[in-house]
């Protein structure tokens, strides 16, 4: 029996017990250390399984559609931004300092793999399409993100410029994400029929990094500054950002006469945002004692688009099957 579409799923409410983990027990002193050391390790561990999953086949299927990808890009690492920033004036009343700061650096992370491939896959999109534009907005992100934080938030939270916090993202996530991949033939096997436990390191690692960032967070005393109201404010802020970019992406993808299934995969992967990169990268990015308030913008984000697409994709599945469809699935049983 399937879970109902606005009941959070099983990691969602992980994260939910770990936040409230780590505000009741945050790591401390000598202990806060040691948890600090072992999330660069284990940020580097994600991103490695992450290369070695990624299959060069699926995305050289994709990359052809230029125009496609492009517009993908533009809803991601453009689109996103400037309504962060256009809707300021309106919105940024309504929550505090530090979670504005985390929705600027909401909009300007990468798209997600898993979901955005698994959404398009459901709706009936051009799924190959998607495999190669999520893919390459996951690489894209490590270089991209912290240039427009630099940008958008006139400051490193590093204290230095945009190069070094790129090349800093470089060494903890895109290194590893490199030397994952090119070890895929060697252990690509290995992991495809250990998939179930991949996935428990994968959600696992970012359970550790969440506690890790709201343990921090909460010493510092994040739940004394951050008011109901302003909760409630940025759940409303997230429902206008991700309807304002489902409404552009869907108009967009008509007036340039894509089909349906280019349609769909424009739509999911042009309106997603990757935790999996994002949390990683507000760790290295921000100071540890701001990163649980701003990566909250992002958590609650996740979850409202895990559970608006998901019912997004179940009313695109039900439309008719198109001829090509139709075509491509008598070939495959043939």
């Amino acid at each position: 029996m399937s879970r109902p579409r606005f009941i959070p799923d099983n990691f969602t409410l992980a994260l939910i017990v770990t936040v409230i983990i780590a505000s009741f027990l945050p790591a401390s002193g000598k202990i806060a250390e040691y948890v600090e050391l072992a999330t660069t390790a284990i940020v580097s561990l994600l991103f490695f399984l992450h290369g070695a999953k990624l299959s060069r086949q699926a995305i050289l299927a994709g990359i052809g559609h230029w125009r496609l990808h492009l517009c993908i890009f533009i809803a991601t690492f453009v689109m996103f931004p400037v309504l962060g920033l256009a809707l300021r004036p309106l919105l940024s009343p309504l929550v505090t300092t530090e979670m504005y700061i985390g929705v600027i650096f909401l909009c300007t992370l990468p798209a997600t793999v898993q979901s955005a491939i698994a959404f398009t896959s459901m709706a009936r999109g051009n799924v190959p399409a998607a495999v190669c534009s999520a893919s390459a907005s996951t690489l894209l992100g490590i270089l991209v993100t912290p240039i427009l934080v630099s940008l958008l938030l006139n400051k490193n939270a590093e204290g230095g410029d945009a190069l070094h916090a790129v090349g800093k993202i470089a060494m903890t996530l895109l290194l590893p994400f490199v030397v994952g991949h090119l070890l895929r033939p060697l252990i690509g096997g290995f992991l495809q029929h250990r998939a179930s436990v991949i996935k428990l390191v994968d959600q696992g690692s970012i359970l550790f990094v969440v506690y890790a960032a709201f343990s921090a967070a909460v010493i510092s005393g994040l739940w004394k500054q951050t008011p109901i109201p302003s909760l409630i404010g940025l759940t409303v802020l997230c429902c206008i950002l991700l309807a304002v970019v489902l409404v552009v992406t869907t108009w967009s993808a008509r007036r340039l006469g894509f089909n349906k299934e280019d349609e769909i995969t424009l739509v999911f992967c042009g309106s997603k945002k990757s935790m999996v990169s994002g949390i990683p990268m507000a760790n290295v990015l921000f100071p540890a004692a701001s990163v649980g308030a701003i990566v909250l913008p992002l958590m609650l984000f996740h979850q409202i688009q895990l559970m608006v697409c998901a019912a997004l994709a179940q009313r695109y599945a039900q439309r008719p099957q198109s001829t090509e469809e139709s075509t491509e699935e008598t070939a495959i049983g043939a």
